[in-house]
């Protein structure tokens, strides 16, 4: 196994840019990132080799999302996401209203369980494909595929939400 340190660099980007996704929010994905790999250092005794680092690694920052989110009181507004909107390489999402980003989450929602992380880590999260696929442990020909089906279904308006 490689030390700690060159762990830490190969794949800060990668937590931070999945972390992101998921909170929206650069400070506190810095922050839960700085902590991932904190906590990784305590428990690298349980990693497992015959599995991904980066599969053991976003766990292990799901988990603190998930139990930060689980401490907050204040949940992130719509407002507050509408505004801080990016996209990766779709000009379409600079343009649109914000009532029209409010009907886009709301279809995006009708998603499948699948569709909708992709969704979210490419556009919210900033992630190329190969990142999404090495997630879901598919490849990123994978990623793109899924992600452009979700797209066009959005687009076409086949979900009636």
């Amino acid at each position: 196994m490689k030390n700690f340190s060159s762990i830490y660099e190969e794949y800060f980007m990668f937590i931070y840019k999945y972390l992101y996704s998921l909170c929206l929010n650069a400070d506190l994905a810095e922050e839960l990132t700085q902590e991932t790999f904190f906590k990784a250092v305590l428990k690298i005794n349980t990693f497992k080799e015959d599995s991904k680092i980066t599969t053991w690694l976003c766990s292990i920052a799901r988990n603190l999302y998930l139990n930060y989110r689980k401490k907050q009181t204040k949940i992130i507004s719509d407002d507050y996401i509408l505004n801080n909107l990016t996209s990766v390489d779709n000009i379409e999402y600079n343009y649109i209203t914000k009532e029209e980003h409010k009907i886009i989450k709301q279809k995006i929602k009708l998603l499948d369980d699948i569709s909708q992380k992709v969704i979210y880590f490419r556009i919210y999260g900033n992630m190329n494909f190969k990142e999404i696929g090495n997630i879901f442990h598919k490849s990123d020909n994978w990623a793109r595929v899924t992600f452009y089906r979700a797209k066009n279904k959005l687009k076409e308006g086949e979900l009636d939400g």
